[in-house]
């Protein structure tokens, strides 16, 4: 019998790999979660883990995806220019593999759809829940926040994470605002984001962040104790801090994403 192994960075729920698999917590939503795995399978998108079933006492049992995956400070890997343009493209086949069963499946999700539903967004695009093979982001890991919504929503935290667009008092993220922008266009170009949702990234990742603080909030208010020592060491305040600082430098993320950016 093989032995299982805790698996780190699992920030709210403990992940433990038994040989070729993993087994998480389930939840009310794990059900459609399953289906949109599935469904990924069936659509031939293979970058995220095939379903095996439910152990008796409530364990998903899932593929493990071999490679590395990166916590914060990002490692080099993770923080290189070839994970930030695979991460954009891995993120646009989901997105396309997911637009039928967006459609098809409305309810049932952690989170509430967000209109216009587009297809289903992962909800924490993100290193941490990203398989690297080498440098390359190749698989994708931990949907339990997916839900219904616009491709900018989940867009827009990806940029969060992946360019990055953080205060300088954040230790998660790294380089000069304008080094941030170029690599949020950079992301976005690799996406294929049109236009019109460039011009809307800014706002779209403020108000992305302002709800993952309020997300926080319900959360720990509902008995979550991973949520309420997230609030309690403070993550909230940096979020927060990470909104404002995007919004003191609009000027500069502007003239990436404008006409002239790129």
């Amino acid at each position: 019998m093989l032995d299982p192994e805790i698996l780190a960075g699992g920030g709210v729920n403990e992940v433990v790999r038994i040989g070729s698999t993993v087994q998480r917590p389930t939840g009310p939503w794990s059900p459609v979660v399953h289906g949109l795995l599935r469904h990924l399978r069936a659509q031939g998108f293979t970058a995220s883990p095939a379903v095996h079933g439910v152990t008796d006492d409530g364990f998903e049992i899932l593929d493990f995806l071999p490679g590395e995956v990166s916590n914060y400070p990002a490692t080099p890997a993770a923080a290189s220019m070839e994970a930030l343009e695979s991460a954009a493209e891995l993120l646009r086949s989901y997105h396309d593999a997911t637009m039928d069963y967006a459609r098809d499946v409305v309810g049932g999700w952690m989170l509430p759809a967000r209109v216009p539903v587009e297809v289903i967004c992962h909800g924490d695009y993100a290193p941490h829940n990203c398989v690297l093979d080498g440098d390359r982001v190749v698989g994708i890991i931990d949907f339990d926040t997916a839900h219904p919504g616009p491709r900018l929503w989940d867009v827009a935290y990806a940029v969060y994470r992946w360019a990055t667009t953080t205060a300088p008092t954040n230790a998660a993220g790294f380089g000069t605002a304008e080094e941030q922008a170029r690599r949020a266009r950079l992301f976005c170009d690799r996406y294929g984001l049109d236009a019109a949702d460039l011009t809307s990234l800014v706002d779209t990742i403020i108000a992305r962040l302002h709800a993952l603080v309020d997300f926080m909030y319900a959360q720990a208010a509902a008995g979550n104790a991973a949520f309420a020592s997230h609030l309690a060491d403070g993550h909230h305040l940096q979020y927060l801090a990470d909104a404002a600082y995007l919004n003191e430098q609009r000027a500069v993320f502007d003239r990436q994403l404008g006409p002239g950016g790129g």
